[in-house]
């Protein structure tokens, strides 16, 4: 299964795109948004291709192998861009994308416990080689207290307190080991209805947030990919979350005009038809500037 981008047109209609263009794609994934790219920017353009994941960069490559263009893939947190341009001696790049999306096949076929809809150890790592806080460890360690404002502040858990209670309660008796044993606990909580997701949704996405550090590192990147960029160069941005999308756009309105142009007020949503076709696109905002 390849997972499939979201506001894939948008995105790249957004990025303005030419032959000859050297382009990061900071979330490789499966390369879905960086196979379009590549049409934009070959034969003589420069992708650079970056994941924390190995299995994702490997995946991508097998993707996008048959495009005889400059291809750089590169294994590491976005958060290192500074970094990664310099050590392979880009001084400046002409458009960046970043999809705080999780990649489909991340969850559902690495056996990473991701998914609360499999049986697998509670791990959550993007980067399981270089990452030492799992899921189990939060979910066995953390006090009471920690785990609701998790659950609170990352997944909008209305039942927060309640679920880190039983949590707390359960891990007395037996380690917390397992996506199943964590599910259980919540549906205790948190009752099947006629909400269209799962009742685990909101605790899993907390954990991943957590763990991964996500809204840190975009906060880290975002100055970096900037300042990378080019004149007249394009970053886009999608992301999926409230937090996600607050800090993005308030790092957006701080540098308008002083070292940006926005390019969309408001951000760009799916259509009705990519909804039907790809659900998980309901939540995605695209927001795209240009650099001064």
């Amino acid at each position: 299964m390849r997972h499939v981008p979201v506001l894939l047109g948008e995105t790249i209609d957004s990025l303005k795109l030419k032959p000859g263009n050297i382009v990061v794609d900071c979330t490789l994934g499966d390369g879905g948004h960086s196979e379009e790219i590549i049409k934009k920017i070959q034969p003589n353009g420069v992708l650079v291709g970056i994941d924390a994941d190995i299995e994702s960069l490997e995946r991508a490559k097998d993707f996008l192998t048959d495009y005889k263009i400059e291809k750089i893939f590169i294994n590491d947190n976005f958060s290192n861009l500074d970094e990664i341009l310099k050590n392979n001696n880009l001084e400046k790049v002409d458009g960046i994308l970043m999809d705080f999306g999780w990649s489909s096949p991340q969850f559902a076929d690495r056996n990473r416990g991701f998914s609360f809809q499999t049986d697998e150890e509670l791990d959550m790592r993007y980067d399981s080689q270089n990452q030492e806080l799992t899921a189990k460890d939060i979910i066995n360690k953390y006090s009471e207290d920690d785990l609701a404002e998790i659950f609170r502040k990352y997944g909008d858990e209305k039942n927060s307190k309640k679920i880190a209670k039983v949590i707390v309660e359960k891990r007395k008796a037996k380690e917390i080991s397992k996506t199943s044993e964590l599910v259980e606990i919540i549906l205790t909580i948190n009752k099947k209805g006629k909400e269209k997701i799962h009742p685990a949704t909101r605790v899993f996405q907390a954990l991943r947030i957590e763990i991964n550090n996500e809204l840190g590192v975009i906060k880290e990147v975002l100055p970096k990919a900037v300042d990378a960029l080019n004149s007249n160069g394009r970053l886009a941005v999608i992301t999926f979350h409230s937090l996600e999308d607050a800090i993005v756009k308030h790092y957006f309105k701080s540098q308008s005009h002083k070292t940006i142009n926005i390019i969309n007020k408001k951000p760009i949503t799916c259509s009705q038809e990519e909804l039907k076709n790809n659900p998980r696109a309901r939540s995605a905002k695209l927001r795209v500037i240009e650099k001064i």
